[in-house]
């Protein structure tokens, strides 16, 4: 069990600390609900998580098969809905340098559609996927 603690600092700002390393995560509220955006938001919190986690666990196939992806990008739109509020869909690009020829390709796009935050994430959140290979 990895264990987070949170503190809240006032003014709607937090900040988390990761118990293994003691790094720290400052999160403020988003400037459209009554925060001033002056850092990640918990929603931007849980998109980060999609798009690192797609990449990390792409890397992790990558290496067992030898194949360097070392620049892959991983761009993540969030869109919030109301009633009641909540992500409704996290966008999500991931560019690979690697060409569309690549013999992986279909292994590594299904590693990333199926990393651990993607299938966490509540079904009723849109996740549409968009692959680039741009090798």
């Amino acid at each position: 069990m990895v264990n987070i603690s949170i503190s809240y600092n006032g003014n709607l700002h937090c900040t988390a600390t990761h118990g293994p390393s003691g790094t720290e995560i400052a999160t403020d509220a988003p400037t459209d609900n009554q925060g001033k955006g002056e850092a990640f938001s918990p929603t931007d919190l849980v998109a980060t998580a999609l798009g690192t986690c797609m990449a990390t666990t792409m890397a992790i196939v990558a290496e067992r098969k030898q194949i360097e992806i070392k620049g892959v990008t991983v761009r993540v739109g969030k869109e919030m809905i109301d009633g009641p509020r909540r992500i409704g869909t996290l966008e999500v690009e991931v560019h690979i340098p690697l060409p569309q020829t690549c013999p992986e390709r279909e292994l590594l796009e299904r590693t990333a559609l199926h990393c651990p935050v993607h299938q966490s994430l509540h079904p009723e959140i849109r996740k549409p996927v968009k692959f680039f290979w741009e090798g």
